[in-house]
């Protein structure tokens, strides 16, 4: 008798006390989203923020997560060298609440593709451009889901889109991610 079925998922893990907010990682991750490629840098494009503090030496990369069609409950607060936090500021989804991972042109939510492209990269941009190492990218094995469930999900997110912008807007936003 076998064990569960099991995956790779690619990730990136954050080493906040490396990180320096020189923000290289917002500006290839925008500019390799660009239209065409590397044609512009808006850092409003970048599926990487880094929350920074410069004053107090706090830069925290957050990556654009799963969208959420509510605003979430929790409203918990982190205090950080005495400067206090809500959830928002470290939370990666896109969500109705903030304008933080969302497409400048259409508004559609934003989530990080981890370089996904053809020919694939080896590990994403972001953690080969970050020359202080605070981004490091991983492949862990972890336990299969059931497929029925991700298409049930991509389906319940789908809807929630279209019910938010419209079909065209996802459609638009579906052609443009084919070209790149």
């Amino acid at each position: 008798m076998s064990g569960p079925q099991k995956k790779i998922v690619k990730r990136i893990r954050i080493d906040v006390d490396k990180c320096n907010g020189c923000l290289g990682c917002e500006v290839i991750c925008s500019a390799s989203h660009a239209m065409p490629k590397y044609s512009s840098n808006n850092p409003a494009r970048s599926r990487i923020r880094v929350i920074r503090e410069p004053l107090s030496d706090i830069y925290v990369p957050v990556f654009a997560g799963e969208y959420t069609a509510a605003e979430c409950a929790g409203r918990d607060k982190y205090i950080i060298d005495g400067k206090e936090y809500e959830d928002c500021a470290f939370c990666r989804a896109a969500c109705p609440s903030r304008d933080i991972f969302k497409e400048p042109d259409s508004g559609l939510p934003l989530k990080c593709d981890m370089c996904e492209s053809d020919p694939s990269l080896d590990e994403p941009l972001c953690v080969q451009w970050c020359l202080a190492d605070a981004l490091i990218y991983e492949e862990v094995e972890v336990a299969a889901g059931d497929e029925s469930e991700t298409v049930a999900e991509l389906d319940a997110g789908l809807q929630a889109l279209a019910h938010k912008h419209g079909w065209p807007k996802v459609r638009d936003a579906v052609d443009r991610m084919k070209k790149n």
